[in-house]
């Protein structure tokens, strides 16, 4: 973007934020400090007296008493979030102060003159309730404990956005889908429900991109993972759909988020309880395609709470097919080769965990988890053909190929939290985590006469690990009544390393031997980072949010191989330490009709992570190879969004405007290569087709995200939405045989439906997909999954079956792509045998209280995002915006880092 433009939107910020503190004068307002609204000019619905937040009157008396208490939803027994309580003076029947929940329910009024009183509790699509008297004498502290509220069906029919809570929800500063009321899912992974969000796409390997972007980070329940860091799509197998209470979109983080992740951010919330008593939850699910086995446990008993878990699952019978015709321009003219080959996947998947929590006070937490996932994939290329076309020969080959994808992750945190008074609090958190990485293939080569005698065998080994430590301290503290104040700092510490080796054998043994050809070698990789940050935060009784921010950090690195003099591509470069400071700014306004437009403008960075810089060369299909560069820099992005969201009629509406611009880009590069990839039996020299990752060029993307949802004859939801975007891709590289452009625009999109019916039923289903993705030097095939699923509770909830299917009429699906340059020419068909059915069951043993002494939902658990780094090379190629606690009802409340 240019400076000018730049320069423009930084001046219309600073006239918004002018005009908020204009409107604004003295600092009150809807923030509230400890939750309280002190304004002049206390306002009343005289329908029904519902408190207005913001409206208190700043002239009552004064005093120390204080009430606290939780809001829950007395059918699902969630907290109700941001619901409005008002303290209503029982001499005038009128409201003399008031606050909102907070994103667990939990409210608290305190400064409370001595006298009786009651509580109004109210919130969009709930009956107001009104409490008991209470009597407030000098130094009380009383807890009401849980109040219930009950949904007004009534309003559940006209006002949509309360209705379609259960499946997708937008808040003030995130999209949140919450996939534990998705019944199309169980038995799937975290892929199967990334594909239902709006704004994501997934394709049919797993890789998630965020508006077209793959430079989005994940996380778990805040948490970065070097399994994540690693392959986002093999994580993603690890993670049980069953497991996932919701999946966060957040798209402009603020100053205390990592300045890593391009696109943004993509949190993944596990299940969990913080309730009294003891749970057994075991889900089973078998089906054509997959099995899975699912078991986790809960106990919680005052002040301490315990979690152990653990979940299996396998793969089988999962097929496809390939075609690829390709054209190369080398020193020996232009070749023609012709590839197909019959594909088959396995694959075992586990993920365990343990989680200890204990109070040490009211206000005092320690929290502990320890986490293992392992992966254990394979795949294989059966009867894989070639034949070659040069200068009127002919050659033909053949040979099979399996490849192995093992992995094994240890994630170990612990985390303190210290709150002094609401919206003050220290927290100090550790993390360790590694990854341990195993990425084999071994090569039957096959007679190019019979393709069934094996002529020899080449096998490549590649062992890495990706270990990171990391300390961070964050402390908040809030300023007059309406404005808060973050700041901290954090260190990663990251070693990376990775061997390879080359054997080859003649015949049909496995005397392997090292190859002559290709030396084997290790690459070590240090990476460590500091960084501070400081933020801002201001809202006003005039519904203005402004937050603002700025984050420095500083990378130190540290790459060497372990044999410069024998490494193909020769040393790795002497890779300069780097610094960078990175600012964000989001302002939202409330407006007429309960809609929010929100303006954000935030800068990021990327930095290459261990699957882009392995050097290792994959040459499994040795016509087609891959490998990694050491030798990478980060690339930057400058990110701006406008978005409305709100109530049209009985349609819920988002819809968003966003431009990202990318500099140093990283992408994939596709070159032709003349080298030998055979044995001594087979020296022939052959041109072939390099994937490289290099700092190439240049990504704009301008497009929109729109989404909408209805709730009709209160049992039926339905929404969808569309993501299009226009793409421009540029190679700012000075030869004409590299130099390359792309543009277009690209569509996706999604379709749900789900219907609640009597005696426990439900039905649900699913359409999606995406358009042609725009690459450098070509284009990604169009695809798209659905499904159909219903499902019966039974014995009050306990237990539950379900029936699922997805792309039933798929036999197969097919995806054609394609790759133009100046030096290769190549279309490919992938086959997808990927129709599956499945049955599941779950039941649930044991019963949980809610039990006041340890009832914990109040204090926000901390975690860290470790969210920078890119976890591969990609084509086209961040965090929340932190509100405050007491946001006006409707608004979010981030979780925590």
């Amino acid at each position: 973007m240019s400076k000018f433009s730049f320069s423009l939107f930084l001046g219309i910020l600073s006239l918004g934020a002018f005009q908020a503190f204009a409107q604004f004068p003295g600092g009150g307002g809807g923030f509230g400090g400890p939750g309280r609204f002190s304004q002049p000019g206390q306002r009343t619905n005289q329908q029904d007296k519902t408190f207005i937040p913001g409206t208190a009157d700043d002239d009552k008396p004064r005093g120390n008493g204080k009430i606290n208490g939780f809001l829950m939803d007395s059918t699902s027994n969630q907290p109700v979030e941001f619901a409005t309580i008002a303290l209503i003076d029982t001499k005038t029947g009128k409201p003399i102060d008031g606050t909102t929940a907070d994103g667990k329910g939990k409210f608290s009024l305190t400064k409370l003159a001595p006298g009786e009183y009651r509580l109004q509790y109210s919130f969009l699509g709930y009956q107001n309730k009104l409490s008991n008297l209470i009597k407030i004498e000098k130094g009380s502290d009383i807890n009401v404990g849980i109040v219930k509220l009950s949904q007004d069906i009534r309003t559940l029919n006209e006002v949509v956005v309360t209705g379609q809570a259960a499946l997708i929800e937008e808040k003030v500063d995130r999209l949140v889908y919450n996939a534990e009321k998705d019944i199309t899912s169980k038995g799937g992974d975290a892929a199967d429900i990334m594909r239902k969000v709006p704004m994501l796409s997934v394709d049919l390997d797993g890789n998630v991109s965020l508006r077209g972007s793959g430079n989005v980070r994940v996380l778990i329940n805040n948490k970065p993972s070097t399994i994540i860091a690693s392959s986002v799509a093999d994580a993603l197998k690890q993670i049980p759909a069953d497991m996932i209470k919701s999946i966060e979109v957040i798209t402009s983080p603020s100053a205390k988020y990592d300045a890593e992740g391009s696109a943004g951010i993509i949190n993944i919330i596990t299940k969990k309880n913080t309730l009294q008593g003891a749970t057994l939850n075991m889900d089973v699910g078998t089906g054509n395609r997959s099995s899975n086995l699912n078991l986790n446990a809960s106990y919680r008993q005052g002040k301490m709470g315990f979690n152990l878990g653990g979940f299996g699952r396998g793969m089988y019978n999962v097929r496809g097919a390939f075609n690829n015709t390709q054209t190369t321009i080398g020193q020996t003219g232009t070749t023609t080769t012709i590839q197909s080959a019959d594909t088959r996947q396995r694959g075992l998947f586990g993920n365990y965990q343990f989680g200890w929590d204990y109070d040490i006070d009211k206000n005092t937490s320690l929290s502990a988890t320890v986490r293992y996932g392992l992966r254990n994939m394979i795949n294989f290329q059966d009867n894989l053909q070639t034949m070659s076309y040069v200068n009127q020969l002919v050659t033909q080959s053949g040979r099979n190929v399996e490849s192995k994808n093992l992995s094994g992750t240890v994630d170990a945190n612990v985390s303190y939290t210290k709150t002094y008074k609401t919206n003050q609090e220290l927290s100090i958190l550790g993390l360790y985590s590694r990854n341990n990485n195993t990425n084999n293939f071994i090569t039957e080569l096959l007679n190019g006469t019979d393709m069934h005698t094996i002529t020899g065998r080449q096998r490549n080994n590649n062992l890495s690990h990706n270990q990171e430590s990391t300390l961070q301290l964050d402390y908040q503290t809030p300023i007059k009544r309406n404005q808060l104040l973050e700041f901290g700092g954090k260190g990663i510490f990251r070693k990376m390393n990775s061997d390879y080796q080359f054997y080859t054998t003649t015949g049909d043994n496995e005397n392997y031997e090292l190859s002559p050809i290709q030396p084997s070698n290790g690459l070590n990789y240090d990476q460590n980072i500091t960084a501070l940050y400081a933020a801002y935060t201001l809202s006003t009784k005039t519904k203005w949010t402004l937050k603002a921010g700025g984050r420095y950090e500083y990378t130190f690195i540290n790459a060497r191989f372990d044999n410069n003099s024998e490494q193909l591509n020769g040393s790795v470069k002497d890779i300069p330490d780097y610094g960078v400071f990175v600012p964000s700014v989001n302002i939202s306004k409330g407006i007429k009709g309960g809609k929010i437009i929100k303006l954000a403008y935030n800068r990021r960075i990327q930095r290459p992570g261990i699957q882009s810089l392995n050097p290792n060369i994959n040459a499994a299909n040795p016509l087609n190879i891959s490998q990694g560069n050491p030798n990478l820099s980060p690339e930057y992005t400058d990110n701006v969004e406008l978005g409305l969201s709100g109530q049209v009629k009985k349609f819920y509406l988002n819809a968003t405007l966003f431009a990202r611009i990318t500099d140093n880009s990283i992408m994939s590069l596709r070159d032709t290569a003349t080298r030998n990839i055979g044995t001594e039996l087979n020296p022939n020299f052959q041109t072939v087709v390099s994937t490289t990752t290099q700092n190439i060029g240049t990504e704009r993307a301008y497009g929109m995200n729109v989404f909408t949802n209805v709730t009709l004859f209160s049992i039926w939801q339905l929404g969808g939405g569309f993501d299009l975007y226009h793409a421009y891709l540029t190679n700012n590289n000075a030869s004409a045989l590299y130099g390359a452009s792309n543009s277009g625009w690209v569509l996706g999109g999604r379709l749900f439906t789900s219907i609640t019916l009597k005696n426990g039923w439900g039905i649900q289903g699913f359409g999606g997909g995406r358009g042609r993705q725009i690459n450098l030097q070509g284009y990604q095939g169009s695809f798209a999954f659905y499904n159909l699923g219903v499902k019966k509770d039974f014995n009050s909830k306990r237990g539950s079956i379900g029936l699922s299917a997805e792309n039933f009429f798929n036999h197969p699906f097919k995806i054609r792509s394609e790759t133009i340059s100046p030096l290769v020419s190549q279309r490919s068909v992938n086959s997808m045998y990927n129709a599956g059915v499945r049955v599941n069951f779950s039941y649930r043993l044991g019963k949980m209280s809610m039990d006041g002494s340890g009832f914990s939902l109040g204090r926000r658990k901390k975690s860290i995002n470790n969210d920078d780094q890119k976890s591969g090379g990609d084509d086209n190629g961040g965090g929340a915006v932190q509100q405050p606690q007491t946001q006006p009802a409707g608004g979010g409340r981030p979780r925590q880092k």
